[in-house]
């Protein structure tokens, strides 16, 4: 029998580390554990890194939106006051998603960071596993395996007004809320 390996970190290769180290420590609320020779290594968390950041000594080309490889990373918050929390917490210091989705197994906020990779944070909309898998294999995942949009300001506001997170975490608040928004789809390819 085999073991199972678990996710460890990633490594972002960059000719903005600090830049980048900045926004990541910002938006993971992290802290440097080791920078120098060009690395640097940062964590939020029991892990001695979760993400790190190579600076090589040669000129790097901007990733195109077209080219082939990793779309995003996300991280799971505990519950929708804390996404929201850090919602606003960002928003606060001039960072904004750049397209929230509502997919309906999760609800998130996608942010592009320096170099222009997207970052997904998130929460779960269901409580165990076997339900976000049986949802996924409903029929409105089927029609639709993205979600709608939705305007993270008025379910910020909706929650502190009393709204329940099952209630702001459904498809139906974010169409009956934000009808008119674009297709998300289009924000996470350009």
């Amino acid at each position: 029998m085999t073991s199972t390996p678990k996710f460890a970190h990633v490594v972002l290769q960059t000719s903005r580390l600090e830049e980048m180290r900045n926004w990541y420590c910002t938006v993971l609320d992290g802290h440097v554990v080791f920078e120098g020779h060009g690395l640097s290594f940062v964590t939020f968390d029991e892990e001695h890194h979760r993400i790190a950041f190579l600076a090589p000594p040669v000129p790097l080309h901007d990733k195109s939106p077209a080219a082939a490889g990793m779309h995003h990373t996300a991280y799971t918050f505990a519950s929708l006051d804390d996404l929201l929390d850090r919602y606003a917490e960002l928003k606060e210091k001039g960072i904004e998603p750049h397209v929230p989705i509502q997919h309906g197994v999760t609800t998130s906020l996608y942010y592009r960071d320096p170099d222009g990779n997207f970052v997904e944070l998130q929460v779960d909309n269901f409580s165990t596993p076997e339900d976000a898998t049986a949802y996924m294999n409903g029929a409105e995942y089927e029609q639709d395996p993205v979600g709608p949009s939705f305007l993270p300001e008025l379910m910020l506001e909706a929650l502190r007004n009393g709204t329940a997170p099952e209630e702001l975490q459904t498809r139906k608040w974010a169409v009956s809320t934000s009808p008119d928004l674009p297709n998300p789809l289009e924000a996470l390819t350009r």
